[in-house]
């Protein structure tokens, strides 16, 4: 099963970069076996959930101080959160400290391995194993996970990594949207999105 052009410009309608979202998405989805229709429809479901429609390619964190202390209660109790709303880089220094492999709150881990790519890649391990699968510098994987080839093959990497292919096989949304979320956040919508690429795909 391959993915052709026209078909993207359907799953993605109104999207401004289709084009360069298919030369990447061509190039890598092969290489991670994500090729059968279920496969296609059940990836491209989820980024189109996780990315609104291949348009948000970085975490926004541009948060108030309301849906701070709400989001992340732990750490932006109220008084906390007035001092960080609207400071995306001080935000998620503070979000991501002392996890993922991240150092404190100073040391700018949080920021710098911030969620990026079509799945939101987060956390230095994360950023770490898939630099270290595709044999790029750490410190280079920032700068390439903005491009269209990065988003794809992180979302693509991530997929692997986490055993989606089998998921998908099974058409199990419910577990696969667990694993990328952590939850079960936008079920309804990836569940749709799924419905919807599979009429495309003649499934």
């Amino acid at each position: 099963m391959e993915l052709t052009l026209e078909l993207l410009q359907k799953m993605i309608p109104g999207n401004k970069n289709t084009q360069h979202w298919f030369d990447a998405l061509s190039k890598f989805l092969p290489d991670y076996e994500i090729n059968t229709p279920h496969r296609i429809a059940s990836f491209m479901a989820q980024c189109i959930h996780e990315s609104g429609n291949f348009t948000a390619i970085k975490e926004n964190l541009n948060y108030k101080a309301e849906t701070l202390t709400k989001i992340w209660p732990k750490y932006f109790p109220a008084d906390v959160a007035v001092e960080y709303a609207h400071h995306a880089e001080k935000i998620a220094n503070r979000a991501y400290a002392n996890r993922m492999g991240n150092g404190p709150e100073e040391s700018g881990d949080g920021y710098k391995y911030c969620g990026r790519g079509l799945i939101q890649l987060t956390g230095h391990d994360n950023y770490q194993a898939f630099a270290d699968s595709i044999e790029t510098s750490l410190d280079d994987l920032p700068a390439y996970m903005e491009t269209f080839e990065g988003c794809v093959q992180s979302a693509c990497w991530f997929w692997e990594n986490n055993n989606l292919n089998a998921l998908a096989d099974a058409g199990d949304i419910l577990h696969m949207t667990k694993k990328i979320n952590g939850g079960t956040l936008g079920l309804e919508d990836r569940t749709k999105h799924y419905n919807e690429i599979m009429h495309l795909l003649g499934g």
